[in-house]
């Protein structure tokens, strides 16, 4: 097994656990609706819940643009630098708004967002 070959392993292993670690937040976020009794304190971590699952999911989104560049080069048989994730995404990194612009699009992507404003409304409605 080659070095690019290892390294598509090692990021979608990553990815499936970003993955998880989503559905988590998610759970907590759920939990946190049920569990905490002060309206306020359970909407602002609500609020907490949702950015925090926004950033896993950006990072799960380096690593998957890192995993399609790995998958085109084996498939194509093409030469690529391996184990480049970091590097690669420093030549792209964005700085201070554009950066957060990436955070908050994670955060409005419906697979993200979609439970986070009902259980605001349970909250509100309770």
């Amino acid at each position: 097994m080659n070095a690019l070959q290892q390294e598509w392993l090692a990021l979608q292993s990553q990815h499936e656990r970003y993955e998880a670690l989503a559905l988590a937040v998610k759970l907590v976020a759920f939990a946190a609706t049920v569990l905490v009794s002060d309206n306020t304190l359970a909407l602002a971590l609500l609020v907490l819940l949702w950015l925090q699952e926004a950033v896993l999911k950006t990072f799960q989104g380096r690593l998957g643009d890192r995993l399609l560049r790995v998958e085109a080069a084996l498939k194509a048989g093409t030469e690529l630098p391996a184990m480049q994730l970091h590097s690669d995404w420093l030549a792209i990194r964005p700085q201070g708004v554009g950066l957060a612009t990436q955070y908050l699009k994670s955060a409005l992507r419906p697979t993200v967002a979609l439970p986070y404003p009902l259980l605001m409304l349970l909250i509100v409605l309770a």
